[in-house]
């Protein structure tokens, strides 16, 4: 259960008085997620020391769905996925909009289930793979706002570590073979029932997604695969790795949102800027260390950042696919050692990065401008993965 504060009341209340003047008004609210006890840690940037805190079953990574209304505590180590509701909710209404500001507070029960892994947000629809079930479930983000979660379940041939997303009228599915270890082959078409709707479309070991424009991408050792809507059906490129990349693969994928491109990483201390419709298709970046997190900014569609593991923080110019500033904000963070060991994670907050750093137990606050530390947060324990909701609108 949430532990608010009285003062939470009061700060509303001034909201709602803000919001009787009809004026534009901007809030990000920030979920962060503790890395060893089971609790998420919820906060205003504007108001930091007034916070909800909500115990879940164990370490959660958190997304945001529904435009940022739900946020999903994805827990794969415990078989468990909770729906909190941000209290944050935008309303586009083409010319402005409306934003409603309320309490975050927990959303229907635990959705349960073989390790869930990754969560596909997208045309409205949610879609969050049961690595060791053998399916994906899929929720409507309307109605999950509202609070009702009622999902039904696409059923894959068999368990494996993937992913499933709504590709114009099919769903598009990782795919695994008959194996012990169940390597994945590709990405294939089905209909909402598990009929084929077009044949696989190899890409060895297929791994991470991200949807831009009209085209989602997915990592692959031979390159990276596109796939798109096309005279009815799903079609498919294989945007080759170029002869001088160094050897790597992608295995994340973040869709821009302006602009359609994709940022993704390239073996250990590398990105790669992807054009899906223009050549050349694969830029990569080098970066001076091995990558930690990165992100792009929703703000400034041309802008990547990347943390990497002596502790800088560095600028991606997307457009030009190459760094033009850094600035050291953490202490080291080597990469040797477990996927999972407790590491920063940035989230992108309006013209702020923020960062979390377990070491120091800090939030850290990053000028987009500057690079220059505006401020911290002190968090309990190991404060690890964040995700940032909210955003400008006109309150009524």
């Amino acid at each position: 259960m949430p532990k608010r504060p009285l003062p939470a009341v009061l700060l509303l209340l001034a909201l709602a008085s803000t919001a009787a003047a009809d004026e534009d008004h901007s809030v990000f609210r920030v979920f962060v997620g503790d890395h060893a006890a089971p609790r998420v840690t919820a906060f205003d940037l504007a108001a930091p020391d007034i916070r909800w805190q909500f115990d879940i079953t164990g370490q959660a990574k958190l997304y945001p769905l529904a435009g940022g209304a739900v946020v999903a505590a994805v827990q794969s180590d415990d078989d468990a996925v909770q729906f909190l509701h941000s209290g944050i909710t935008l309303e586009n209404h083409g010319d402005h909009s409306d934003l409603e500001i309320g309490e975050p507070a927990p959303l229907g029960a635990p959705l349960t289930g073989p390790r869930p892994f990754h969560v596909v947000s997208h045309d409205g629809q949610s879609f969050i793979n049961f690595d060791r079930g053998g399916y994906a479930a899929i929720l409507d983000e309307t109605e999950l706002s509202e609070g009702r979660i009622d999902p039904v379940q696409f059923q894959q041939a068999r368990a494996h570590h993937g992913f499933v997303a709504a590709l114009g009228e099919v769903l598009v599915s990782t795919v695994a073979a008959e194996a012990e270890d169940a390597p994945r082959l590709g990405l294939q078409a089905f209909s909402a029932d598990g009929t084929p709707a077009g044949d696989l479309a190899p890409c060895t070991g297929i791994h991470g997604e991200a949807f831009s424009g009209a085209y989602l991408a997915a990592g692959c050792k031979e390159g990276v695969l596109t796939a798109r809507v096309e005279g009815g059906s799903v079609a498919y490129d294989m945007l080759d790795y170029p002869a001088d990349f160094p050897e790597g693969t992608t295995g994340t994928l973040l869709g821009g949102r302006v602009l359609q491109l994709f940022l993704g990483n390239h073996g250990a201390d590398g990105l790669v800027v992807i054009d899906p419709a223009s050549e050349p298709h694969l830029r990569r970046i080098a970066l001076p260390f091995r990558r930690v997190d990165f992100a792009l900014d929703p703000k400034l569609p041309t802008t990547g950042w990347v943390l990497t593991e002596d502790g800088s923080l560095h600028r991606i110019d997307l457009l030009a696919a190459k760094i033009t500033g850094s600035a050291k904000v953490t202490g080291p963070y080597s990469m040797d050692g477990h996927w999972n060991d407790p590491r920063p994670r940035l989230a992108l907050a309006g013209d702020e990065v923020l960062l979390t750093d377990p070491q120091a137990g800090l939030l850290r606050r990053i000028s987009a401008a500057t690079l220059q530390e505006s401020g911290t947060i002190a968090l309990e324990g190991l404060p690890y993965n964040l995700t940032v909701v909210g955003g400008s609108g006109l309150s009524h």
